[in-house]
Order: C-alpha cells, then sequence, then structure tokens
C-alpha cells in the first residue's frame, strides 16, 4: 500500500520488532531535519569517551572554518592524524609524529594519505609527510544529540541513556524524540535538561513538546561506567577530554552522514523520496520504508532476486547538505595523481 501525504510517501511504522520501527523512523526525522539545517546530519555515533554510549542522530552546526573543512576531505580524519605532529609545513619523517605503537602509526598514516588529509615524499629511503592544509579547529559550532524513541510504551535503557547525555554535557543541547503521546509521567522520568519533540513520519510534523535546557560542553562532565542495583560508578571527564571526544564526534558526522543502508537485490526494492530527499529504500510488497540490513533477503516471503536499484547515496547527500563530495583541492590532487598512471 502507497499512501501520500502532502506529497510525502507514508512511513508504516507498524514494523515486525522495534529495531525496524525505530530505523524507519530514524530515517524519516534525518530527511525532514536535513530539509530544514544548513549543517551535517548524521546517526549511530560514539557520544561517550568510554564507548558505551551511542547517539542516535546529532547535527552539527557549521562554524566559522567549516568551508576550510570541507575542503580538505569528504572523509572522516583520523583523530591520531589530527593531534599528531604533522604539520601543514615542512615535510616531517612520519615515525617522529606519533606518540602511539608504530603499527597503529603506520596505519594512521596510511588512512590519511589514502583520503587526502596528508601528502607524502620520500627523501633517502624515508617516508616525509605534511597535512595537504591546516586542520581548522573552528570547522564545527554547536552539536545538537537527538535520541530516537518512537514507542514510549518500550522504553528500555532510555532513562539512563539521557541521564548520561544530561551529565557528560558532550552536546550542547540533548534532545528526545518519539511519536508517542507524551504524559506527563513521561516528562517526569526525563531529566529535566533533555528537550521533547513528537515527530510524525507519515505529515512530516514536529512538535516542541519541552525546550532542551543548555547542557555545558566547555564545563567538566560527569560520565556514567557501571549502574549497579545499589550504586552507579562515575568518572570526572576534563574539558580538554570532552572537546576532543567532541570533534572526534563531529568528524565521524561528517564522514559518515545518515545514509549508510545499501539497497537489496530484490525486484520489490525501489528507492522513494520523503521530505524533499531521494533514494530511501521502499519495498512495493510490504508497502514500506524497510531496514535492508534486517528485513531483506532470502528469508524474506516477498523476496523476488534481482539486481539492486542504481542509487548514488553520495550525490544525494552532496546535494542535500553542505557535505562536499569532492573538494577542489582533492579534485587537484587527484589530476596530478592520474598524470603519473
Amino acid at each position: 500500500m502507497n499512501v501520500v501525504i502532502d506529497g510525502a510517501t507514508l512511513f508504516l511504522l507498524a514494523a515486525r520488532t522495534p529495531n525496524v520501527r525505530e530505523f524507519a523512523f530514524e530515517l524519516a526525522l534525518c530527511a525532514h531535519l536535513e530539509a530544514g539545517f544548513d549543517g551535517i546530519v548524521s546517526r549511530q555515533l560514539g557520544a561517550s569517551t568510554g564507548g558505551n554510549r551511542v547517539i542516535d542522530v546529532a547535527c552539527i552546526e557549521p562554524g566559522p572554518g567549516f568551508d576550510d573543512r570541507a575542503r580538505i576531505t569528504p572523509e572522516t580524519i583520523p583523530d591520531a592524524a589530527i593531534e599528531s605532529r604533522v604539520g601543514a609545513g615542512e615535510a616531517r619523517y612520519w615515525k617522529d609524529c606519533f606518540d602511539c605503537h608504530p603499527d597503529h602509526a603506520r596505519s594512521v598514516t596510511d588512512r590519511a594519505i589514502e583520503i587526502g588529509f596528508f601528502e607524502s615524499e620520500r627523501r633517502g629511503g624515508r617516508e616525509y609527510v605534511r597535512q595537504v592544509a591546516r586542520y581548522p579547529e573552528d570547522w564545527f559550532g554547536r552539536i545538537v544529540g537527538i535520541e530516537n524513541k518512537p514507542d514510549l510504551g518500550t522504553p528500555g535503557d532510555l532513562e539512563n541513556q539521557l541521564r548520561t547525555d544530561a551529565s557528560l554535557g558532550l552536546f550542547d543541547t540533548a534532545i528526545l524524540a518519539t511519536a508517542s503521546h507524551v504524559t506527563g509521567a513521561h516528562l517526569n522520568r526525563i531529566p529535566e535538561e533533555i528537550g521533547v519533540w513528537r515527530f510524525d513520519p507519515e505529515t512530516e510534523t514536529r512538535e516542541v513538546v519541552r525546550e532542551p535546557t543548555p547542557l555545558a560542553p566547555a564545563e567538566p562532565g560527569i560520565e556514567p561506567l557501571d549502574r549497579g542495583a545499589t550504586k552507579t560508578d562515575v568518572r570526572v571527564v576534563s574539558v580538554a577530554e570532552k572537546a576532543c571526544t567532541r570533534r572526534r564526534l563531529a568528524e565521524r558526522a561528517y564522514g559518515k552522514g545518515w545514509r549508510t543502508y545499501e539497497f537489496p537485490s530484490c525486484e520489490k526494492i525501489e528507492p522513494r523520496a520523503y521530505a524533499g530527499t531521494n533514494e530511501l529504500p521502499f519495498c512495493r510488497w510490504k508497502g514500506r520504508f524497510v531496514h535492508p540490513a534486517a528485513e531483506c533477503g532470502i528469508s524474506c516471503p516477498g523476496h523476488d532476486p534481482d539486481d539492486p536499484p542504481d542509487v548514488d547515496l553520495e550525490s544525494e547527500r552532496d546535494r542535500r547538505s553542505p557535505w562536499v563530495r569532492e573538494p577542489d583541492g582533492q579534485r587537484r590532487r587527484q589530476a596530478g595523481l592520474d598524470r603519473f598512471g
């Protein structure tokens, strides 16, 4: 069934599992946010120093150096490459630029060269590297973290996740997005700093139930490590550590975006438009947008083997956001390399 409401294809969220339902909700919200936001929208990003928190959606506002960052590479720049002693001036011997294990340093160097952040030259059998352009630390501004929970009747670990966001203060603001009717009881269980949106994917409407309270990313934070029945182990996270974590999250968001799905090899799947963006995975057999990795394949009763649709998700991202697929600097470097076959 294909229902159209105000030009938008209906997201039917009555899927087989909560995970599938949340995926459809998440894609709808990302498309909706991207349509009205001149920044980077990404999904499923590490949002803690200890690796125990993943945020569903993050919105990265551009800072003064955004264009300089976009000119370097469309990929995520490794944190170790940014923090290394490789500069944009004189090339240095790569081994002298890292404090980590040589194997990791070699891997980071290779990746930085591959994506165009480092350029290399050889002298006397040694490899020397420099940044192709100085890394702009001010390329991003505010970061908004959004946790999706379309059905508040199955909250899972939602309360603890939001308490982590509030106490750590990694984001400038943090928001809960839901499709459920939000009651006073719901609000009482959610930290008061957390904003609440009610988002309806069918009509593309977003209601602000509660405005978020600004958090404190420029101050030390408290990160819960292990919650037990009677106590919670925590650690104090310094301002410098939070700044590094924010940069790492912003870099990952820039390189990743939110179109991380692949179209399956099935005749029933096709790209459809939603909120002004194209190429979202729609299944004609199910009559709705689907989670290809979880719902598609030979185990699906409607599976009909065929070549996957011809889509270009990177071009669509380039069209819809300030992310730059082929920076001028990278094109010039590639043209120079092409001369050498």
